[in-house]
């Protein structure tokens, strides 16, 4: 069909193709390239520290503002991607939140990549990790992308990771869902507040998908108190109800 084509149409043809791609992406090129365990992240600008010469592992937490905790309900997860196999997903499924990641943030936008040549990440301090973070290509992917913007090494970031997933307590009727249910994202950060009561209405988000809750985000300060992060907070599901799917472990 396309034979008579010239090269130079052929080109201009593929040129086209490619950015109807992009668009239909929602111009996000980090879709392209996220880890598939996880691909949600706070609507904002990125910035690449790694282009500006910035040293990323200084022992000092600093150029930026705060941290987001982001937690995954991994059931939305694991039905959004259709997966049924791996640590996550297969099995018996017993995960409900589970550690997205810990990122730092500017009051607007946040860091990215801020080192191109990091390490990777020792397996020994992978396995450490798994219990809340349940896949090893996320552990990876967070280091490199979030971890390396913190001013910490590695296994200084992951220690406060677990640091501020530790500070959580989480509402017993999502931790214990056996069955699906229809829930607000605002009935969600109630319950979240009511357990923590520290945490500041314009301090925590719930993000969806199209129907589903995807996570919960909680800001903190770099002492890992509660704090506010507008930003963060507007971009919280709009939707009155979205679906929570069960946990089917026992």
């Amino acid at each position: 069909m396309f034979d008579n084509l010239s090269p130079k149409t052929r080109r201009w043809g593929a040129i086209v193709v490619a950015v109807a791609a992009l668009a239909w992406l929602g111009f996000n090129p980090d879709m392209l390239f996220e880890d598939p365990e996880q691909t949600t992240a706070p609507q904002s600008r990125q910035i690449d520290n790694s282009r500006t010469g910035n040293s990323a592992i200084t022992g000092v937490e600093n150029g930026f503002d705060f941290y987001v905790l982001a937690l995954s309900w991994s059931p939305s997860f694991c039905a959004s991607q259709n997966r049924t196999t791996g640590m996550q997903c297969g099995g018996k499924r017993f995960f409900s939140f589970v550690v997205h990641g810990l990122w730092p943030q500017f009051e607007k936008g946040w860091p990215s990549y801020c080192d191109e040549n990091t390490a990777k990440v020792s397996d020994r301090l992978t396995r450490s990790m798994l219990d809340i973070m349940p896949a090893y290509g996320l552990i990876q992917q967070q280091w490199r992308k979030h971890g390396t913007c913190t001013g910490l090494d590695q296994q200084s970031y992951f220690a406060k990771l677990r640091q501020a997933y530790e500070k959580i307590r989480f509402p017993v009727q999502y931790r214990l869902n056996d069955g699906y249910k229809m829930v607000s994202p605002q009935e969600v950060e109630r319950a979240f507040q009511t357990e923590n009561p520290g945490i500041p209405s314009d301090a925590i988000a719930v993000t969806c998908d199209k129907r589903r809750l995807r996570e919960v985000r909680i800001c903190f300060s770099k002492s890992l108190g509660f704090r506010s992060c507008q930003q963060v907070d507007r971009n919280s599901c709009r939707k009155q109800k979205v679906v929570l799917p069960p946990v089917r472990g026992t």
